[in-house]
């Protein structure tokens, strides 16, 4: 959990708010003493697994925004000249994975 004064929250709101929106919480003092809390809102902390949330709290995933770039069904894909993607897929549906 972060702790800021009024004055740094100010002068540096949109990383504490960074922070909140991958979870975690940030204490506001004046002058030495806690006088309030920021939270994530509890719908955001649903939508995204707990496990995820720790990941991008340590800085070793980047919480994505859910839209595809234009071009991205435009890009070029890997080649599978012998199916074996597919085939993969297929069992693990046979094998209700």
């Amino acid at each position: 959990m972060k702790s800021a004064s009024v004055s740094k929250l100010k002068a540096t709101l949109s990383e504490f708010l960074a922070k909140v929106k991958t979870g975690e919480e940030v204490i506001i003092t004046e002058r030495g003493k806690p006088i309030a809390k920021i939270v994530p809102l509890s719908h955001k902390e649903t939508a995204i697994p707990s496990h995820l949330q720790e990941l991008a709290r340590a800085g070793l995933v980047r919480l994505g925004s859910g839209k595809l770039p234009r071009d991205f069904w435009k890009l070029s894909r890997p080649k599978d000249p012998k199916g074996l993607a597919l085939q993969a897929l297929l069992e693990e549906r046979a094998e209700g994975r």
